[in-house]
């Protein structure tokens, strides 16, 4: 039985990204896999303090919110998946927060040429961004995706990143519109109505994905 633990970052509760998580889930519980869901606006989890005292104590310091039970599952799970809108090109604040603290799971060391990391534990993790952007443009989402490539490289090269995007999101809901919703929509936001087809099959089928997604990554 995999284990997920996933972030949902969206603070809507019909978000776009939301529902995105809604159908990989869907597909990880269709192969039995246990789930860890965990809202990031409903948890307390401090910004990182740069105090360093993890490079003595392998573990963070502060011991005064949610992440000590929030890192034990990390480390207990199999995928961990993060799923944001993009705000202003990057995750949402909660989210960063949470990533920030993700220091305290390696040694960091200054060297002549720059920082040398090394994790406390093996990692061998399949970790999955999903995002959502207002932007027509992919371009958008460029920063986190970067971001997780160099961290997934620092906890080891046994890890693996997933990634499943999609623009064009620009409202609550949006995801699940057809076509003639979507019209409405784009008229509004000034959009050419004649996107508005092929961005509800695309979304539709960017849900289907979602969900193979998660049923592939939690099959054995």
């Amino acid at each position: 039985m995999k284990k997920i633990i996933a972030f949902n970052g969206s603070p809507r509760p019909k978000g776009n990204t939301t529902y995105m998580l809604k159908h990989f889930l869907d597909g990880a519980i269709s192969k039995q896999a246990k789930i860890n869901k965990i809202n990031a606006y409903e948890v307390n989890v401090n910004s990182c303090m740069g105090c360093l005292r993890c490079n003595l104590i392998k573990k963070c310091a502060k011991a005064i919110d949610d992440w000590e039970n929030i890192s034990s599952k990390i480390l207990d799970s199999d995928i961990i998946v993060f799923s944001s809108p993009i705000y202003f090109h990057h995750l949402t604040s909660p989210l960063k927060a949470i990533l920030d603290r993700f220091r305290s799971f390696m040694k960091v060391r200054i060297t002549e040429t720059g920082l040398k990391h090394t994790a406390w534990q093996k990692w061998n993790k399949d970790f999955v961004l999903l995002l959502g952007m207002g932007s027509s443009n992919d371009e958008d989402a460029k920063p986190v995706i970067e971001l997780f490539e160099y961290l997934i490289k620092m906890l080891g090269e046994n890890n693996n990143l997933h990634i499943v995007k999609r623009t064009r999101l620009a409202v609550s809901n949006q995801i699940n519109m057809d076509i003639n919703d979507l019209e409405i929509l784009y008229s509004k936001l000034g959009l050419p109505i004649r996107l508005a087809k092929n961005d509800a099959l695309e979304n539709s089928k960017l849900l289907k994905n979602c969900f193979e997604l998660g049923k592939n990554l939690s099959t054995f």
